[in-house]
């Protein structure tokens, strides 16, 4: 049961790797940032692929719901995220 709990812990956006699948937990960010994100996709339960990061490491090419957008690390940091099988 310990290890079940350790694969649904929130962690940040910015922590998965490229090729890596993530799913919403919850955006902590000011309203109108988090309001944005939310109408490209960014909505508790969607599903996340980490597409590729730019050559010095920033931004980050996300996959939701079709779209492909880049974030900031600084951003990203901000959207807590779970790794479930998808």
């Amino acid at each position: 049961m310990p290890r079940e709990a350790a694969e649904v812990k929130p962690m940040a956006l910015s922590e998965i790797a490229v090729g890596e699948f993530a799913v919403v937990a919850s955006l902590e960010l000011a309203p109108e940032v988090g309001d944005h994100l939310m109408h490209l996709g960014f909505l508790p339960e969607a599903t996340i692929e980490v597409l590729r990061r730019a050559p010095a490491g920033d931004p980050t090419v996300y996959r939701v719901e079709g779209a492909e957008i880049a974030l900031r690390r600084e951003t990203a940091r901000h959207i807590q995220v779970r790794r479930d099988q998808v």
